[in-house]
């Protein structure tokens, strides 16, 4: 293809499908439905839970990713949503669960986490402000306009395309959400200063996850959703691509 290159930092929403997480070169991910519509391909980086720290971290540690920058036609910031997840044990302690040994005791605290994560984040939600999450508000946006100045710093006047946090009903977390509001506060107003386009993420595929058509998780999509928010993004991207 000769068309635009799509730079895509994300996290699972954006490889995740109605049963399974699928493979970067899937048509039907929405990172691909958004460069096919453009005539163009994506090159996207992302991970399971990943927060806009995480996006950070892979654009300044990745050789990868530096290797496709000078190509980039457009960034796209598909990260944020899981900044807002209940997050009842502070995440720098959460993200050490995986190193524990020996085996045994990291599987049996990853079990008792798992447990008492909803029965946690339920109790925290009674609290003023909704209780810990898993990047607050200020420190999500911070990383956001990191990471657009970085590619702008080598890709200046490239357009540039954020998302407003995803809503779920994902019992892992107890159905709660109480730090959505103010993250979406804080990306609108971050997107507005910086001229970033937003894709509404709650707008295009809310109904679909909160009446359980995607994924049985209740976080991640169906392929219709997919079809959504890629064809939205190209959207947003085609006019400032054709100039």
């Amino acid at each position: 293809m000769t068309g635009p290159l799509l730079l895509v930092l994300a996290d699972s929403l954006a490889f995740h499908g109605p049963v399974r997480a699928e493979p970067a070169d899937d048509p039907r991910i929405w990172p691909n439905v958004a460069a096919a519509a453009l005539d163009g391909r994506a090159e996207f980086v992302a991970g399971v839970g990943w927060t806009s720290r995480h996006a950070w971290h892979a654009l300044t540690h990745d050789p990868r990713v530096w290797s496709l920058l000078p190509g980039v036609d457009a960034l796209v910031l598909g990260v944020g949503g899981m900044d807002t997840l209940p997050s009842p044990l502070p995440t720098a302690l959460r993200e050490l669960i995986p190193a524990l040994r020996p085996d045994g005791l990291r599987r049996a605290v990853r079990a008792g986490y798992r447990d008492a994560q909803p029965v946690l984040a339920r109790g925290f939600a009674r609290l003023p402000g909704g209780g810990p999450v898993a990047l607050p508000p200020y420190l999500t946006v911070r990383y956001l306009d990191l990471c657009r100045e970085a590619v702008l710093t080598i890709r200046p006047g490239i357009p540039v395309v954020g998302v407003l946090p995803a809503v779920h009903r994902a019992a892992a977390f107890g159905g709660v959400h109480a730090g959505r509001p103010a993250a979406e506060r804080a990306t609108r107003a971050w997107a507005d200063a910086r001229g970033v386009g937003l894709l509404d993420l709650p707008a295009l595929i809310g109904a679909h996850v909160l009446a359980g058509h995607g994924n049985p998780d209740g976080m991640h999509w169906g392929w219709s959703a997919h079809t959504t928010v890629g064809s939205a993004c190209a959207e947003l991207l085609a006019p400032a691509l054709a100039g």
